[in-house]
């Protein structure tokens, strides 16, 4: 899964992928490495961040969606939104994947609509908002409470749908000891049943152990999805598809 900010202040690329030549370059990058799904985010989610609208991620997401869409029709389309009105519309504009990182506590429609399409869904895991979420997150028992959140939402899905993939969330309201020890269990997270999913690129966990900026964390964050891979994720979201996709051919290579 290739990540497309088209923020102007997100983490690591915000403002590279505002202007629509630079996001329909990116999409075309990222999908002759190899990338098999495109995220579009159009509200920025990284520690602190202010939310947009629902109005303004619209204004932003509609158009990039459409002429990504329009120049890569094969292309699998995910979109990053925790709103269902935003959500609705992106699947009325071509998207086909919906990537909400609360996990659907945020809007109590969005199951219900995802049920409706019949399309998959990413469940993520996060402690807070994104704007408190780093502020000394703190759990009793970090893999103990992830699958406690993943078994009650599960339960509230609406029966019979089952496209479901899930994200236990690193760096979403984790300190980084909590992020190391999710990635040492992340393997537990297959009792659920469905496809996991690890979103480990350029993230604080990889640039605070190393003393690096997150435009320094490429092999740091080769090494955590070999790691990932290893321990089962099905799905890479990540900055850089074509070390993703290289890690990915040679873990297939060992097991084979």
């Amino acid at each position: 899964m290739g990540i497309l900010n088209i923020t102007p202040d997100s983490f690591y690329d915000g403002g590279a992928f505002t202007l629509p030549v630079e996001q329909l370059k990116q999409v075309e990058k990222m999908i002759g490495e190899g990338a098999s799904i495109i995220d579009i985010g159009a509200t920025s989610t990284r520690p602190g961040a202010d939310l947009l609208s629902e109005k303004e991620e619209l204004g932003r997401l509609i158009p990039c969606l459409t002429a990504v869409k329009s120049h890569f029709a094969e292309v699998i389309i995910s979109v990053d939104t925790f709103r269902s009105p935003v959500a609705k519309a992106a699947i009325d504009h071509g998207a086909s994947m919906i990537n909400d990182i609360c996990g659907g506590r945020f809007d109590g429609e969005m199951f219900e609509l995802v049920a409706g399409k019949n399309i998959p869904y990413i469940m993520m895991h996060m402690q807070g908002m994104p704007d408190t979420m780093q502020m000394n997150p703190h759990y009793t028992d970090l893999i103990g409470e992830i699958h406690e959140f993943f078994r009650t939402r599960l339960a509230l899905m609406p029966q019979g749908f089952s496209q479901v993939i899930l994200d236990p969330g690193f760096g979403f309201g984790k300190t980084v000891e909590d992020n190391f020890r999710l990635l040492n269990h992340f393997e537990s997270f297959y009792e659920f049943g469905y496809p996991l999913l690890a979103g480990l690129s350029r993230k604080s966990m990889i640039n605070r152990v190393l003393k690096i900026k997150p435009s320094e964390a490429l092999n740091g964050t080769n090494v955590l999805n070999t790691v990932a891979l290893l321990k089962g994720a099905n799905i890479l979201r990540v900055h850089d598809v074509k070390e993703a996709v290289e890690a990915i051919n040679l873990i297939h290579a060992m097991r084979e």
